[in-house]
């Protein structure tokens, strides 16, 4: 590991601690290294991380320099640099994030980029116009976590309801402090209970094709995978968000089997899913009556990732 910075007569910057910091996380093989030492000193200077370029040569005070120590060694002891932060962006949104809930991933905007461009494609549902807040369509956000997906789409399409659920009461505390945080709770209603059971009990997400969008990031973890997994996920982030049982479809089975009651005619179900299960989904999907135009869309690294599907009229 590259030497820590420590008091010396040679100053240590914003410059050489993000160096320093990036060569370390480098050598532990971390994601994204430049981008965590940015999280971290961002943090530790309580700034922005555009603003640690337009100071480079900010000498770091020795508090300073104790803290991100301290951080940097959790950070290379595998802790997510998202958890010691406390947040992470998703869709040009911060959200708060703790070992309650699993971090925002790249690969989860897949399913809130397919929504808009279909709703863009259909203004006839009234989600894109800012005066039917509430009174537009509905969409559904199962097993919300941290609650990016349901804040996204709300933030975005103004005219929608979002009905975010999820089993675990933990996750449920930090994503309304997310949804808060975003001033949309008027139009994020959070449920607790397991995949579709909780929307049952909403007076409107609860009726028979009362939805235009379902979308879902569930545990999808094979167990054959978990061992697999790097520390920094299976050692940290909640197990119950990533283990989706002996093939990773325990809980993707059951919302293609029952979510189709709950969308309109036309209206989409997306679900996130393991690459190596994308094609076993796409098979299921299809062996659904009321499913059609069903495909995989692949994510930013060019994986196939997200399940589409749509539910067929008549």
């Amino acid at each position: 590991m590259t030497q820590a910075p420590t008091p010396a007569a040679e100053s240590w910057t914003t410059r050489k601690l993000l160096a320093w910091m990036t060569k370390a996380f480098e050598d532990k093989g971390l994601d994204a290294p430049r981008r965590q030492a940015e999280m971290l000193m961002a943090h530790v200077l309580g700034t922005e991380r555009l603003r640690l370029y337009m100071d480079p040569d900010r000498p770091a005070a020795p508090l300073e320099r104790d803290t991100l120590r301290g951080l940097v060694k959790r950070a290379l002891a595998n802790e997510p640099i998202q958890y010691l932060v406390g947040e992470e962006h998703f869709f040009a949104m911060t959200f708060k994030v703790d070992k309650r809930v699993l971090i925002p991933r790249p690969s989860t905007q897949t399913i809130v980029e397919a929504v808009l461009q279909h709703a863009r494609k259909n203004p006839d549902a009234g989600a894109v116009r800012a005066s039917d807040a509430g009174t537009g369509i509905m969409i559904a956000d199962i097993c919300t976590g941290s609650g990016c997906i349901a804040a996204a789409l709300a933030r975005h399409l103004p005219g929608a309801r979002v009905v975010a659920t999820d089993l675990s009461a933990d996750a449920l505390a930090v994503a309304k402090e997310n949804i808060e945080h975003h001033g949309l709770s008027d139009r994020v209603d959070l449920l607790e209970g397991d995949l579709l059971d909780a929307l049952r009990r909403h007076p409107a997400a609860g009726r028979k094709a009362s939805l235009r969008y379902i979308c879902s990031n569930p545990p999808y973890i094979p167990d054959d995978e978990w061992d697999a997994v790097e520390p920094n996920v299976k050692d940290h982030e909640p197990a119950l968000a990533l283990r989706g049982g002996p093939d990773g479809l325990d809980f993707v089975r059951p919302l293609i089997a029952d979510a189709p009651a709950f969308l309109e005619p036309g209206g989409l179900l997306l679900i996130e899913v393991a690459a190596a299960k994308a094609d076993e989904t796409k098979e299921l999907a299809a062996s659904h009556p009321d499913l059609t135009n069903i495909r995989i869309l692949k994510d930013a690294d060019a994986l196939p990732r997200v399940l589409v599907a749509e539910r067929r009229h008549g």
